[in-house]
């Protein structure tokens, strides 16, 4: 059978991937060599070529439960194997050469329509009370700022600048940034910082803001369920989360105009190419208008 053992090895001691990635070339690599053996007893790299390739590719696509995307994963495992096979000299000719992967939609992110978010934040849907304050407070950033669960999560009151109208929140790799707010989410923060006071723990510089009842710092899960709870509600989507309220910020602040690079300092992508999945929704509802609007549509 085709090695791979030595890729292998220097995919963990070399490059430091992962464990879980070496577990998943092998995976995709035992998967190839096996295929290559027992369908067209081929046991040496060397012997491969380009049809053998093209062949397991068909293979891998007539499985219902193997998607695109996955034969795509498996195809870049064996490409990067190749590369090592030749740059070690084990291998002269490259069979992956001209080989190209099935292609896919990319699904486009959900997001809850402009309508049923101004359904969300009618003040009668939460109690009055610490909880529903909070729970009120948490939804309303979410959708003012598009920042993530982590970065929510993680605001101290020493992160509000309410003579700006931003805060700061510390995103991946540790990278800080400010995002901007309106004048109606700063009264809402203020309102909820007073009811804080009032019934959790007076104010200090240091606290996290979102807490539970007995003033612990909530976790996740925590989260998932308010922002579940409230958008059953109001949308019948299938995912119902905080990354969802992320989604629905971009999509709406660039159905309205809002700059693409704009939107992508808010987010906090790394790359614009992240940011540009939200003109595949704006480009939807645009020809959602256009049908419904235009004669010989």
């Amino acid at each position: 059978m085709i090695s791979f053992q030595a890729f292998l090895n220097h995919l963990r001691y070399e490059k430091r991937s992962s464990e879980h990635t070496v577990k998943a070339y092998e995976v995709d690599l035992r998967q190839f060599a096996e295929y290559m053996e027992k369908a067209l007893e081929i046991s040496e790299l060397a012997k491969v070529d380009k049809q053998d390739i093209r062949t397991w590719i068909l293979t891998l696509l007539e499985d219902d439960h193997i998607s695109p995307r996955s034969v795509n994963r498996k195809l870049s495992a064996l490409r990067d194997f190749i590369r090592f096979e030749k740059q070690n000299g084990r291998l002269q000719h490259d069979p992956m050469s001209g080989i190209q992967g099935p292609k896919f939609r990319e699904k486009l992110p959900e997001y809850v329509e402009m309508k049923d978010m101004e359904r969300l934040f009618v003040p009668e849907q939460f109690e009055d009370s610490f909880e529903g304050w909070r729970d009120r407070t948490m939804l309303e950033l979410f959708y003012a700022t598009g920042m993530r669960l982590s970065e929510l999560l993680n605001i101290r009151k020493q992160d509000l600048d309410f003579y700006e109208n931003s805060v700061k929140v510390l995103g991946k790799r540790n990278k800080e940034r400010i995002i901007p707010f309106g004048n109606q989410m700063r009264d809402l923060l203020t309102k909820y910082l007073e009811y804080y006071a009032e019934k959790i723990a007076p104010e200090n510089e240091n606290f996290y803001i979102f807490v539970a009842a007995n003033g612990e710092k909530l976790y996740p899960k925590a989260v998932y369920r308010i922002v579940r709870k409230h958008l059953d509600m109001v949308t019948t989507i299938d995912k119902r989360s905080p990354h969802v309220i992320r989604h629905t910020f971009a999509t709406h602040m660039l159905n309205k105009g809002a700059d693409l690079n704009a939107i992508k300092e808010i987010l906090g992508h790394s790359s614009l190419a992240a940011t540009q999945v939200y003109t595949h929704n704006s480009m939807e509802q645009l020809k959602s208008i256009y049908k419904q609007a235009h004669p010989r549509a």
